[in-house]
């Protein structure tokens, strides 16, 4: 017995008995969540202390733990409560994980926290009143959850509470008043929750601690309090997106400190308040979209000007001269309104003018002279109003100006020549004035070009051969001018063109040679004017192009028979001088009309020939006697054929025999059977890096087949090898990737010449195909929605599971490809990306790559890009999924598909967003998707989610039994988020 006890005497103890309390406590949570990034991997029992440990703080005295910061550690499950049994706990931060329960209302036990942050998870439920009992509580963010109810009244009771963030939940109950008890508080931010309609409580002017009151789209209802004006302290104020009425109260000029003021998208009446020029540190003020009536008054004119906007109102009158002299204001938005009267001649004169857009009104008079005198203007929008006279000479100065909108106004007299070459300038919009003169040599300048829009104006003279140099423009329409000459022979080494429209002027001349380096030309349009010689059979080369019009003009010769590899929307080749055959192609009656007015033409159809009727006999007959001797030269060709097609295969073969093949899964089909079978038949589809076969094997498998052109072609367009190409890019890419929802690479094939890339073959084609076309009753509510969580399970797979991360640079819907059960895979990863520190930062790319309509506003103006940059293509997929409209379409006029859904909703309600084909008993699910598609477009990167919240959020859309009891109702979800500071204005 003696030995016995001898023995556990002097055993050493239990490894956990040398950890602290405060580290036993601490190792509970460890094992409760979920970690799948093993952020917790180093807490180690066997550890004296855990102040060592991986997101640990302590007491640097008593060694007791004072801080955990979990932020973006990806831990799941529910609340760990042991954590308020650390005696010292301050500071405890949960920020972008997935606890998903509810709050516990013992969280009041964390009795000394200070600092509690637990936004950017999944909790439910009520917020807990509770939290109120934490006496030491300064910062409280519970921001981006699904919390729901009220905001607890005894909030009220807080004493030292300075933050209180509540933004994007589920808040559906009401704002207490109580709230206005809190005198300590600086940050108050309630925005974006379905509140019930209620007033703004007047008790918010005893807040008189308060910096910022961020309080957009809280279901706001009544007037503005004249109490707000006792926020001496107040820097920013933003009521928009609510349903406020009344006139803006004259006791906000008390608003001293105030920097930024944001009352749009409500139903304000009445005139802008007297005495605002007592508001020194004002910078931006937007009143847009409203029912504001009156002048601007002469007090506002006193501040400095640095932007000023006047678009999307309803006010009346003029604006003061004294706007001119304003010294402080930033940015002054009363945009789309009903103003008159000219521009101050004096504006800009005496600040450093940014931005002025005027858009939208009936201003009329000349365009001040002094706009640019303070050398910074980078955007001058002055579209849809009466400015008549010419453009100021002192614009061709301004090197700093980036966009340039005059469109539909009263301009005459010629284009400064300076203007044509800024050499900042990527966007010249000229359209629809009565401008003359021609365009300068000087447009060498302008490097930057990509939109030069000058149509309908009085342009005249040739185009200058100085357009061949401008590298990055994209768009060049000059249609309904009087420019003659030829097409400078230069213009073919615009590699970047999309479209190039210059019909109904009077060039004249044959089309240059080199067209086929256009290979990213979508509308190619030369129709009313006088060019001759033969329509180039380049033309069929070009492998995008869709809208094709030459009519109208003196072409000669016979049709290419090239044009038939074209993939066309609308061709129109009348009113030529065409003759010959038209190609088998085209030769039936959906073309008709687009050979009608060829004398020469001859064809099968009806009206192509005057003498159709008279020469049927003779042309019949001549047909009999050819025959003969046609059957004998197409067997003797047809023998020949064969020989030299079964010569090119077995050489084709040979050259492939030579090469290795890769392969990336266990296939049951041989590479050269595929090889046999690429042929012209089997093309499904071509773009812009080559031709795609469905190649149906001996076994019934079917397989899609990518054929890439030979060049290889850099991110800027030009052809060389010391870069990645896309087939190296998509090799490298999808030869590592496992996953159900990204398209398998079965295998490829490199010999030089010919670069094979095999996938699985997808029967339902791509999400545009279906989408847009008249298939799409094809896909009801449930299919789109399911379609949404498998492209997003993707995505999110490639962010967040692959090593390194990959952004795939080009989200759209044509690369979303369906299967048989219309299951959605991602595909096409010939720009995608893959590096280190994605959502840590940003990698700069030498040009933007991507499709118009999906491109994030960051990348295309920096070049910077990260997994932002997909969110945003990806949430214009969901407003496409949701509206059954493309991202790009005329009916949206200047804008967008992520701008016109955000304006319809605004102006017309939920109703005219939703696609009219979907189930009305879909309508509160729809609603949650469409609040994600607009969250994930959020013109701010940082307010878009990462892929997996978006799985996360798409799932509990899809799976909320409320979705399908056809409740009415059009608000959102509190996911919804938008920027409207550039609406309607933004190409």
């Amino acid at each position: 017995m003696f030995l016995l006890l001898l023995l556990l005497f002097l055993s050493p103890p239990p490894l956990t008995l040398s950890l602290s309390k405060d580290g036993l406590f601490l190792l509970q949570p460890k094992h409760q969540l979920d970690d799948p990034s093993n952020a917790l991997s180093n807490w180690n029992p066997r550890d004296a202390s855990p102040c060592k440990w991986f997101a640990v703080t302590c007491d640097s005295l008593s060694g007791d733990v004072t801080s955990l910061n979990f932020s973006n550690f990806q831990l799941a499950g529910p609340f760990p409560t042991v954590l308020c049994r650390l005696p010292s706990l301050t500071n405890l931060s949960f920020y972008n994980n997935l606890i998903n329960s509810s709050i516990p209302p013992n969280i009041a036990n964390c009795s000394r926290l200070q600092y509690l942050d637990l936004s950017q998870n999944t909790f439910v439920g009520p917020i807990p009143e509770t939290l109120s009992q934490i006496p030491t509580l300064r910062y409280l963010d519970l921001s981006f959850n699904n919390l729901s109810g009220d905001v607890p009244a005894r909030f009220g009771e807080f004493r030292q509470l300075e933050s209180l963030l509540l933004v994007y939940n589920l808040l559906n109950g009401t704002i207490p008043s109580s709230l206005g008890n809190i005198s300590t508080l600086k940050k108050l931010q309630l925005a974006y929750n379905p509140f019930v309609p209620n007033p703004l409580p007047e008790e918010f002017g005893n807040l008189t601690n308060v910096e910022d009151l961020w309080l957009a789209s809280c279901n706001f209802v009544g007037s503005i309090p004249a109490s707000l004006g006792r926020l001496t302290r107040l820097q920013n104020l933003d009521l928009s997106l609510n349903s406020l009425n009344g006139s803006i109260p004259r006791s906000i000029v008390g608003m001293k400190s105030v920097v930024q003021i944001e009352l749009y998208q409500n139903f304000l009446s009445g005139e802008l308040p007297p005495g605002m020029s007592s508001m020194t540190n004002l910078r931006r003020f937007d009143a847009s979209m409203n029912n504001l009536s009156g002048t601007i008054p002469d007090e506002l004119c006193r501040l400095k000007l640095g932007s000023l906007n006047l678009y999307a109102n309803q006010i009346e009158g003029s604006l003061p001269e004294s706007i001119a002299l304003s010294p402080n204001l930033y940015e002054l938005k009363l945009f789309n309104n009903k103003l008159k009267g000219r521009l101050p001649s004096a504006l800009g004169n005496n600040s450093r003018l940014l931005n002025l857009d005027v858009s939208y009104n009936q201003f009329s008079g000349e365009i001040p002279e002094n706009l640019c005198r303070g050398g910074v203007l980078g955007d001058l929008i002055l579209i849809y109003n009466s400015f008549s006279g010419e453009i100021p000479r002192s614009l061709g100065e301004c090197s700093s100006l980036n966009r340039v909108r005059l469109r539909n106004n009263n301009l005459s007299g010629i284009v400064p020549d300076a203007l044509w070459g800024l050499p900042h300038l990527y966007l010249l919009e000229l359209t629809h004035n009565s401008l003359s003169g021609h365009i300068s040599s000087a447009i060498s300048g302008a490097r930057n070009l990509s939109l030069l829009l000058i149509s309908d104006n009085q342009f005249s003279g040739s185009l200058p051969k100085e357009i061949g140099s401008l590298n990055n423009l994209v768009e060049f329409v000059g249609c309904q001018n009087s420019f003659t000459g030829q097409i400078p022979a230069s213009m073919v080494k615009l590699s970047q063109l999309g479209k190039l429209d210059l019909s109904e002027n009077k060039l004249s001349g044959a089309v240059p040679r080199g067209i086929s380096a256009w290979n990213k030309l979508n509308e190619l349009d030369l129709a009313n004017n006088r060019f001759d010689g033969e329509i180039p059979n380049e033309i069929g080369s070009l492998p995008v192009l869709n809208y094709l019009d030459l009519s109208s003009n003196r072409f000669s010769g016979e049709i290419p028979s090239e044009l038939q590899n074209l993939k066309l929307n609308l061709l129109n080749l009348s009113n030529n001088l065409l003759s010959g055959d038209i190609p088998p192609l085209y030769d039936n009656e959906n073309y008709r009309k687009s050979f009608l007015g060829n004398l020469g033409l001859c064809g099968d159809l009806y009206g192509l020939c005057p003498t159709f009727s008279e020469s049927k006999n003779r042309r019949y007959l001549w047909i009999l006697r050819s025959m003969f001797v046609l059957a004998g030269i197409v067997f003797v060709v047809g023998v020949a054929w064969f020989y030299l097609k079964y010569r090119n295969i077995k050489k084709m073969k040979k050259g492939f025999n030579m090469s290795k093949w890769r392969s990336f899964h266990k296939y049951g089909f041989s590479e050269f059977e595929i090889i046999k079978l690429l042929n012209e038949d089997n093309v499904i589809g071509s773009g812009a890096s080559g031709k795609v076969y469905k190649v149906v094997l001996s076994s019934g498998e079917a397989v899609a087949v990518k054929k890439l052109w030979r060049s290889t072609r850099k991110e800027d367009g030009t052809v060389g090898s010391d870069e990645k190409d896309e087939f190296e890019v998509e090799v490298e890419t999808l030869g590592k990737i496992r996953h159900k929802n990204i398209v398998r690479l079965w295998c490829c094939c490199n010999n030089g010449d010919n670069k094979l890339l095999v996938y699985e073959y997808m029967p339902n084609g791509s999400l545009a195909d279906i989408l847009h076309s008249s298939k799409k009753s094809l896909l009801d509510w449930p299919t789109r929605c399911k379609i949404a969580i498998d492209a997003a399970e993707g995505l999110s797979y490639l962010h967040h599971d692959c090593v390194p991360p990959i952004v795939h640079r080009d989200v759209k819907s044509n690369n979303i490809l369906l299967d048989g059960e219309f299951g959605a895979k991602v595909a096409d990863f010939g720009v995608a990306k893959m590096f280190r520190g994605v959502s840590q930062g940003a990698e700069s790319m030498s040009v933007v790559a991507g499709s118009y309509g999906y491109i994030a506003p960051e990348y295309a103006y920096t070049l910077r890009v990260n997994e932002k940059s997909d969110i945003y293509s990806f949430g214009v997929v969901i407003l496409e999924l949701v509206t059954g409209k493309p991202p790009i379409d005329s009916e949206y006029g200047e804008q967008d598909l992520v701008k016109w859904v955000s304006s319809t909703l605004d102006q017309k309600g939920i109703e005219q967003v939703i696609d009219p084909c979907l189930d009305s008993k879909y309508k509160e699910e729809i609603s949650k998707v469409l609040s994600v598609g607009l969250l994930c477009t959020s013109s701010l990167p940082i307010t878009r989610p990462s892929m997996r919240r978006v799985v996360k959020m798409l799932q509990e859309a899809s799976a909320d039994p409320k979705s399908r009891s056809g409740k009415k109702g059009g608000k959102l979800s509190p996911y919804y988020h938008e920027e409207a500071s550039d609406q309607g204005n933004i190409v």
